[in-house]
């Protein structure tokens, strides 16, 4: 069932996940969001401001060359107005339309900003292709090519940009003026512009000298301080609104009230950084990207408080550490991370030209800002975000003991990761459904798999495409049909109710997590549960051998019912499939050398290969936000408590094997 936001009944579902504090809040934005449109209080007068926030000597010396090369080829592209958003290409950014969506050619109303609908795509467009520009990222980009290389063009181009956008969107006008969390990324990334332009002679006169900036800044911060996220939606869009408020409040603090602002933005920041992250350092969203978002945030706005010379409470280095070394602790030999959960291809502080790898700047800036572990593994790229970040923060390290060894299973995320030999890496899902009431950026992914030989997608998390728009698309990548696991009756293992919304969420549990075998040359064991078909219970067990590089996954339905089961095995888009019965071979390729593999899937099972469906969609690999490939799908069906052609009934026993070659 396809269910949209925006409808009466969806309001009254997102309201029966809130409790009354939450409620009462919303009340009173509701209230202040009506006072606000008729009272618009103007910025305070602010005289003599300077801006004292500058990197330490030498730091633009320490990039890698390879790295600034990267960046001052990604600046050119740019300057010649070619970005690409979200799968879309666009040659519009050397003069953009700020309220413009290139993908569905619809532009956004202009008015009060809190009347525009933002989440009607045919009446604004796709909200995320005119966001994102105007998170301006790529001028934090043409910034750091100013500071590495000296040529103003890309200073004079920042400027232009910035005051055309101050001019097209003033203070609560229009669609971006609706969002916290663009409205925080926008000042961490002003506050990084500012900084990377302090060697230009029009820095100054651009902000601290300029009045429409200061009026700009100041209405952020106000905005920020008014309408934090709350409750069931504190997710990470809290920490980008406390760590763009953090960021501005200490490098602009030019404002009466910028003293109040920063010490509110860092309560915040400490409360829901903890309340955001697992004590085994996993993001609590389940979702790997959301992980990177936060992470990098959370470091930005760290840097901005060292900066600044303000205390920054203990707990938040030290979650800032966790998430590090978690993150060092699941990644594959590529350094690809799990692709659990949504993803939107957010970030919180871009300063990198294309090919920079994500990971590995983290995980570089990791190794420089606490100290990298024996066991972690090799980076061998190169970024220009590491040694900025390196200067400003700190160099302090938690009083904390770290993991001796590298960690596998993450009890309170329940997240398992085997490894075997050859690059055999393969994660193991049994954790909660998602964080907070609404579990916003959740999967129905209960008890699936991810499967990698050396850091190929074998059996492939699809992703996820979209957000709001594709309302059959949106459903289909978070569905447990989407997911390597096993669907019972036609229905997902969560009830969901919007785009970011599941009424009723599956409860998992891990029953064995004994990951030491494979590594020893032995079989490294894992099974789990969980409870999302009511009457019958999904049990599922993994077993990786490492001396036959075998992987067996054991499917079992607990139950007195009759039900439909479907099992689903995505493949990834590098993996060609040649299926006969119940056998398909796999082949691919990995730097010029051919590899394959063959999976066995269970006999009681009529398997079908699926690729490139649309009606209804199946088959299909998204590699990042708003890009998707074909990509073949194995669903086998059957019906529990039929009988065989031999008589017998169908057990509620399925085991499938994967085997490398070589």
């Amino acid at each position: 069932m396809t269910v949209s936001s925006g409808s009466a009944g969806w309001y009254l579902r997102r309201l029966s996940r809130m409790g009354p504090r939450e409620v009462g809040g919303r009340v009173a934005d509701a209230l202040r969001r009506r006072r606000w449109r008729s009272a618009r209080p103007h910025c305070p007068r602010v005289t003599g401001a300077r801006f004292t926030a500058v990197l330490p000597a030498g730091t633009i010396a320490a990039v890698p060359p390879d790295a600034a090369k990267r960046l001052v080829a990604e600046a050119d592209r740019l300057m010649d107005g070619h970005a690409e958003y979200f799968g879309v290409v666009r040659d519009d950014l050397a003069d953009p339309d700020w309220w413009s969506d290139p993908k569905t050619g619809r532009r956004a109303p202009g008015g009060y900003a809190f009347d525009v609908p933002y989440r009607n795509e045919d009446a604004v467009g796709d909200i995320k292709q005119i966001w994102e520009p105007s998170r301006h990222q790529y001028l934090t980009v043409l910034a750091a090519a100013y500071a590495i290389t000296g040529d103003e063009r890309y200073a004079e181009r920042v400027g232009e940009h910035l005051r055309s956008w101050w001019a097209a969107n003033p203070p609560l006008r229009g669609v971006h003026w609706i969002s916290g969390i663009e409205l925080g990324i926008r000042l961490l990334s002003w506050v990084w512009i500012r900084r990377l332009l302090d060697g230009w002679p029009g820095a100054a006169g651009l902000f601290e000298g300029n009045p429409v900036a200061l009026n700009q800044i100041w209405h952020h911060q106000r905005w920020l301080a008014a309408f934090p996220s709350r409750g069931s939606s504190a997710n990470n869009h809290v920490i980008a609104e406390a760590a763009g408020q953090l960021a501005a409040a200490c490098a602009f603090d030019w404002f009466p009230a910028s003293a109040r602002w920063r010490a509110g933005a860092l309560r915040s920041l400490e409360r829901h950084l903890r309340g955001n992250t697992f004590h085994s350092g996993l993001n609590r969203e389940l979702a790997t990207e959301y992980h990177g978002l936060v992470l990098e945030l959370g470091l930005a706005a760290v840097a901005e408080a060292d900066a600044a010379d303000r205390p920054v409470p203990a707990s938040i280095r030290l979650v800032l550490l966790r998430m590090t070394d978690a993150l060092a602790a699941v990644v594959d030999g590529r350094l690809r991370p799990p692709r659990q959960g949504d993803a939107d291809d957010g970030h919180g502080l871009v300063v990198d030209g294309a090919g920079t790898d994500r990971w590995a700047s983290l995980l570089a800036t990791g190794d420089a800002v606490f100290g990298r572990l024996a066991w972690w593994p090799t980076v061998t790229g190169t970024d220009v975000r590491t040694p900025l970040l390196a200067a400003l923060i700190k160099p302090t390290v938690p009083s904390v003991t770290r993991p001796a060894s590298r960690p596998a299973h993450f009890a309170d995320a329940g997240m398992t990761i085997l490894r075997g030999p050859a690059g055999i890496w393969c994660r193991c899902d049994g954790g909660p459904h998602g964080f907070l009431s609404i579990a916003a950026h959740a999967h129905a992914d209960a008890l699936s798999v991810e499967v990698r030989h050396d850091g190929v997608d074998v059996l492939a998390d699809p992703g996820t495409f979209c957000y709001h728009g594709q309302p059959e698309w949106r459903q289909y990548f978070r569905s447990t049909l989407g997911h390597n696991t096993l669907q019972l009756d036609g229905g997902d293992q969560s009830v969901s109710g919007g785009p970011f919304l599941w009424t009723r969420q599956a409860r998992s549990r891990v029953l064995v997590a004994d990951t030491s075998g494979a590594s020893v040359g032995g079989t490294a064991r894992w099974c789990a549960e969980h409870d999302g078909y009511r009457r019958s219970v999904h049990r599922r067990r993994v077993e990786l051998t490492a001396a036959s590089q075998e992987l067996r996954v054991v499917d079992e339905v607990r139950g007195d019912r009759r039900a439909e089961v479907r099992l689903a095995f995505h493949l990834g888009p590098a993996i060609s499939a040649d299926v006969v019965g119940n056998r398909a071979v796999l082949t691919w390729s990995r730097d010029g050398e051919e590899r394959s593999a063959v999976l066995d899937l269970p006999g009681q099972l009529s398997w079908r290969a699926h690729r490139g469906e649309t009606d209804p969609p199946l088959g299909w690999y998204s590699a990042g936000f708003g890009r998707k490939e074909p990509a073949t799908t194995l669903v086998g069906t059957a019906l529990l408590g039929q009988h065989s052609a031999d008589g017998t009934a169908l057990s509620g026993e399925f085991t499938t094997v994967l085997r490398f070659r070589g």
